[in-house]
């Protein structure tokens, strides 16, 4: 009950804490005494822990011959983010699958060749006035007691095995479609409409030609296939940093089978997604891609619960690496693990900090065969759990060798937004964290390894972040 009226609360309530000064002080002899302003936070999110600001020597301290790994640290700050306390699960990753599969029938009892029914759908206010067309949660699918037509709509849906002849949800057709706003690029000075803001050097002419960018487009064609392209072309206005994705959300089952040449892994094809014994489980079999529909449509969720359309709300997003490495870490330099010292196990008691592969062959010594249950396992000093082992997990960083090189230490972020034309080696990101299949080395925190963005791994799995919004406190600087 206690984690319903958390979860309630979290949903309900903006936790707006307004505070608003007058907008001058005329009453102040005509001295400058600044003007008050705004300021709002938000709860805590639910099933996160905050990360505060703080900095971490990034990178192996130690050289590893056997490994070829050589000694690289880096110095590197980051601003204070909540994070999930936990990798994201079976059950919270299928919620987002079944709001996709929900939209979609509901658009379609909605839609004229279908159902027909405009209750699924409002496109008036209360007054008769025309809005913005969206879907009608509060009106409840008729999964029971459905007319004919409503029945052809659902059912679209749905396929039947050509195999066993059972009904099942066709994945083909769960696709979410979504617009992602590209800050950055919109903030950056040789993208701005007005060419005298372009140049501030005034020994050079004013830039005469318009900037050109990239825009990310997306669509359906007429086979139902998935059609992404990315357009060149000259700035016309701020519509251009709005990028387009549609992605198929369901996660490849078969990954379990296609990582593993000859060896029986078809129960957990059939049973690791779909059962509910894996419930409390890493989702795995989902892409970089994936990951970020996800954490979209998670901030669209909890927006559209608070009642706050068009307000801005921190998103939920992929961790940075270098979030990712400071809080496995706990914000310790000298940690290559989320824990102390440099074994994956108490020495004294052979108890084991994480699931990992032991042994060549040996799966099963950590008391697990493959993924554990989330929190098994005793978490950081940050309060998070499975930051090594279990599932190796996506960040929001591209990979490039020289990574370490073109980084800021602020913040350090490298994003590469691949065309579909790029070369392959080109659409590489980060994962971090090594998984039930590594060894122990390859746990390690403090390790780079990458992945492409469109792999979808039985090893592979996420969790988000969010910036933190509200006042961060401040550290005493050492003497």
């Amino acid at each position: 009950m206690k984690k319903i009226l958390h979860i309630l609360f979290a949903l309900t309530a903006l936790a707006v804490a307004v505070s608003c000064a007058s907008g001058s002080r005329s009453s102040m002899g005509g001295e400058v005494t600044g003007v008050g302003g705004t300021s709002w936070s938000e709860p805590t999110p639910y099933g996160m822990v905050l990360v505060s600001r703080g900095s971490v020597k990034m990178g192996p301290s130690k050289e590893d011959s056997l490994w070829n790994l050589k000694a690289d640290p880096r110095g590197v700050s980051v601003d204070a983010f909540w994070m999930d306390e936990t990798e994201i699960t079976n059950s919270k990753y299928k919620q987002f699958v079944f709001w996709v599969r929900d939209s979609i029938i509901r658009e379609r009892l909605a839609d004229p060749r279908w159902g027909g029914n405009e209750e699924f759908k409002i496109e008036e206010d209360r007054e008769g006035n025309p809005i913005t067309p969206h879907l009608n949660w509060s009106k409840p699918i008729p999964w029971r007691n459905a007319n004919e037509d409503e029945q052809r709509a659902i059912e679209s849906l749905y396929r039947t095995n050509p195999i066993t002849g059972a009904r099942e949800l066709d994945p083909e057709q769960l696709n979410y479609r979504y617009e992602v706003y590209n800050h950055t690029e919109a903030a950056k000075r040789k993208n701005r409409l007005d060419p005298r803001r372009r140049e501030y050097n005034t020994d050079k002419p004013v830039p005469t030609n318009l900037p050109v960018i990239s825009k990310d487009t997306a669509y359906i064609d007429d086979d139902g296939e998935i059609r992404r392209e990315t357009v060149t072309r000259a700035l016309s206005g701020p519509y251009d940093f709005l990028n387009t994705y549609i992605v198929n959300v369901y996660p490849d089952t078969t990954a379990w089978i296609n990582d593993f040449d000859n060896a029986y892994n078809e129960p957990y094809v059939r049973l690791y997604f779909a059962h509910g014994g894996y419930s409390e489980y890493p989702v795995v079999g989902v892409s970089w891609e994936q990951a970020n529909a996800f954490a979209n449509w998670r901030t669209d969720f909890l927006r559209r619960s608070l009642g706050r359309e068009g307000v801005y709300i921190e998103p939920y997003r992929l961790p940075t690496e270098a979030e990712w490495e400071y809080a496995a870490r706990a914000g310790k330099s000298e940690n290559m693990y989320p824990w102390d010292g440099d074994l994956p196990l108490t020495e004294e008691q052979g108890c084991f900090y994480a699931n990992f592969k032991p042994q060549e062959g040996n799966f099963v010594q950590d008391g697990q065969l493959i993924t554990s249950r989330v929190g098994t396992y005793s978490p950081n000093d940050f309060g998070l759990y499975d930051m090594a082992g279990n599932v190796s997990e996506w960040t929001s960083t591209a990979f490039s060798e020289s990574v370490s090189k073109i980084t800021s230490d602020l913040n350090p972020e490298y994003r590469y937004d691949a065309a579909q034309e790029d070369p392959y080696k080109m659409k590489r990101k980060i994962v971090r964290g090594g998984s039930w299949k590594d060894v122990a080395h390859n746990v390690r925190s403090d390790l780079r390894m990458w992945e492409y963005q469109n792999e979808q791994r039985s090893y592979i799995g996420f969790r988000c972040v969010r910036s933190q919004i509200g006042f961060a406190k401040g550290t005493k600087a050492k003497k």
